[in-house]
Order: C-alpha cells, then structure tokens, then sequence
C-alpha cells in the first residue's frame, strides 16, 4: 500500500514537470505569434506603430501572466 502512494507521488510530480513545460512553449509561442503580427501591422502601417506597439505590450503582459500563473501552479503541486 505504502509502495502504491509512493509511486503516485511521483506520477503527480512527473505530471505538474510536463505541464510546467507545456506552460512555458505555449507562453512562448503565445509571445513570438504577438510579435511576429506587431511587426507585420508595423510595416502595413508605419503611421500606427505607436498604438500598435501598446497593444503588442499589453497582449504580451497577458500571455506572460497566464504562463506564469500555470507555471506556478505546477510548482505548487510538486510541494502539495
């Protein structure tokens, strides 16, 4: 019984590791798409750089905020 609980602890560890990571491509592919669009609406538009440039930031905080969220919740469940 003992053995059983001790190897789902490390299922659960293993699990909070992967979704960790998972966490992190998805910020940064999250973050690279903002950017690569910024960059294009800039040379669309070059007179709107400044308005566009303040939305790519604000989108970039959220999707930054979002990743670190799920990443601290995985860490949380290494130690829980």
């Amino acid at each position: 019984m003992l053995l059983e609980v001790a190897a789902g602890a490390g299922l659960a560890k293993l699990g909070a590791a992967i979704g960790a990571g998972i966490a992190v491509l998805g910020a940064g592919y999250g973050i690279g798409t903002i950017g690569k669009s910024t960059v294009e609406s800039i040379a669309r538009q070059p007179s709107a750089a400044g308005d566009i440039r303040s939305a790519m930031i604000l989108s970039a905080a959220f999707v930054e905020g979002c990743g670190l969220f799920a990443i601290v919740a995985c860490i949380l469940t290494l130690f829980f």
